[in-house]
């Protein structure tokens, strides 16, 4: 936390210097605040997006001149979407789900306004379903949650969303469980001290809570697998198997299970130019040290990659630049 804050003081002075680096231009380059909404602390959004935050930030003669951009921590996708939309936050991390329900006002987002100026920056990784559990909790199958002591996430995030759906797949639904609402920090601690038997979570292997969590407790993954997901797959698109490897997890066999796909939106209202700008620092050379560096989940983040299952439009910045580098035709 440490090193982030101060590369974060880093970035301002440095995107300030810019701005204050010729006499009479100060006004005209002030610099431009560009937050990105991350998850909690134990999460991977939040490390993800401290690194892209950095990459970004214009400064050492990195990054884009004159912008200052932040990781901020959330409750989430749903959190960062509304913040988006209601002009709280520049942008932020969604999982594909849900920003599509919010830009179609479907799913999550039935009965609400719809978030139509929401726009894409970039496809990121797949996030991964996790069903964390005791492993002496002896719960085998989604089905095997009846009666027990579950965390769903908080309302407000993903994988509070996902989390209903894969009940709901296995004919369950929050009244069939003990339902708490913690995010992965919390819910490790809680499942450490015996107070809760399993929790879900949606995000990028490994993640800081679970890894943490593996090293002192013996814990296993619940798969997510079989007719009732093949349904569920076949109902939702924005979902596609996946597996986490063996060992990820200390002592944590190899275990399917489904994913969506992280996303970095913004809004509409963002100028093209400015996003062209971001994006094109996204994938520059050093962005890719940072990533590849930084997190076990900044690898996957490709430019091959980056405009795949989108759900929403690109932002006309964004595009414009995947046009141009040849990612788009």
């Amino acid at each position: 936390m440490t090193s982030f804050r101060i590369s974060r003081r880093a970035a301002v002075a440095g995107a300030l210097a810019l701005a204050l680096g010729g006499a009479g231009v100060a006004l005209a380059q002030a610099p431009a605040f560009f937050r990105i909404g991350t998850g909690g602390t134990a999460g991977t959004y939040y490390p993800i997006g401290g690194l892209i935050a950095n990459a970004i930030s214009g400064q050492d003669g990195k990054g884009v001149p004159g912008v200052v951009a932040t990781a901020v921590a959330s409750n989430g996708s749903v959190a960062n979407v509304n913040a988006i939309g209601g002009g709280a936050s520049e942008s932020g991390f969604t999982q594909s789900d849900v920003a599509y329900w919010a830009y179609t006002g479907t799913g999550l987002f039935e009965g609400r306004p719809k978030v139509q100026d929401l726009r894409v920056i970039a496809t990121l990784y797949p996030e991964t379903v996790h069903l964390v559990a005791r492993k002496d909790a002896n719960i085998k199958s989604v089905a095997d949650l009846k009666g027990k002591r579950v965390s769903v996430d908080e309302p407000g995030s993903g994988t509070i969303v996902d989390a209903r759906l894969i009940l709901g797949a296995y004919g369950l639904t929050e009244k069939d469980i003990k339902a708490e609402y913690l995010k992965p920090g919390p819910a490790s601690e809680r499942l450490k001290d015996g107070g809760l038997d399993a929790y879900f979570f949606v995000g990028g292997y490994p993640t800081g809570a679970v890894s943490e969590l593996a090293t002192s407790t013996a814990i296993a993954l619940v798969p997510i697998a079989g007719p009732e997901a093949d349904k569920l797959l076949s109902q939702y698109q924005f979902f596609a198997k996946d597996t986490v490897p063996a060992e990820v997890y200390r002592g944590v066999a190899e275990t399917p299970t489904i994913s969506v796909n992280a996303q970095w939106v913004t809004s509409a209202k963002q100028p093209e130019d400015l996003v062209y700008r971001i994006t094109k620092a996204l994938w520059s050379p050093d962005t890719r040290k940072l990533l590849d560096g930084g997190h076990a989940k900044g690898k996957q983040i490709r430019p091959e990659t980056a405009t795949t299952g989108l759900g929403i439009p690109l932002h006309p910045g964004a595009e414009k630049f995947y046009r141009e580098a040849g990612v788009l035709k």
